[in-house]
């Protein structure tokens, strides 16, 4: 998923911007109001971390255009405002959910994935395959009951799989979701990404459908 943080707290956005990017996450940056209503049109952003007092003005302000162009997005407001009226005011005007400053990084990161689990209709974060499990939650992925280790980036891909199974995913959706991880990136990074989970959970579980794009295969037991 591709995260659009906006926060003029440089050091905070910085340090979590780092963080969401080694939880497999592809976050970019805007300081203000104006830089973030730039950025909006420039890519399809999965979720907003919307900080409330901004240099030039107050990020709810920005509601109503994330709601119009991107309303599958998940909206998340970041605020050191803790009182009920305030949480009210911020969900009323459309965000999905509210958490108050100071918050700890993994409690940021599971309300994220709560919130993406409700928009994309997900009953559950785990995803029970013959012989293969995934949690989205916990980021872990054991095959024959054996943890596999996977990099960030493979992650990555694998989350987008197994987040809609029963899609087939454009190759273009799945380059999203490398974005700005390795910005050196070659033309054939994702099949170099796509071989290498392959190889750790079967060759038959990813499947290519010429000039569609990528599956995962939920009946394939993995070879």
């Amino acid at each position: 998923m591709r995260i659009l943080l906006v926060e003029d707290d440089l050091p905070l956005a910085s340090a979590l911007a780092e963080f969401l990017c080694a939880k497999g996450f592809v976050c970019e940056c805007a300081a203000s109001l104006q830089a973030a209503r730039a950025l909006l049109p420039l890519a399809h952003w999965g979720a907003v971390l919307l900080d409330w007092q901004l240099p030039d003005g107050e990020g709810l302000a920005l509601l109503p255009l994330l709601r119009a162009r991107l309303p599958e997005a998940a909206v998340i407001v970041l605020t050191a405002r803790d009182q009920i009226t305030d949480r009210i005011q911020g969900l009323d005007a459309g965000a999905d959910d509210y958490l108050v400053k100071p918050y700890d990084p993994d409690e940021l990161l599971a309300r994220l994935r709560a919130v993406e689990r409700r928009r994309s209709g997900a009953a559950s974060a785990l995803l029970q395959l013959p012989g293969l499990s995934i949690d989205l939650g916990r980021m872990a992925v054991q095959l024959d009951g054996q943890a596999v280790e996977l990099t960030a980036k493979e992650w990555a891909v694998l989350r987008v799989l197994a987040q809609r199974p029963d899609r087939i995913h454009p190759r273009e959706s799945l380059l999203d979701a490398l974005y700005g991880l390795d910005a050196d990136a070659s033309s054939n990074t994702l099949e170099v990404f796509i071989s290498n989970l392959r190889r750790k959970i079967g060759r038959e579980r990813i499947q290519t459908l010429r000039g569609l794009g990528y599956k995962l295969n939920t009946a394939a037991t993995g070879t």
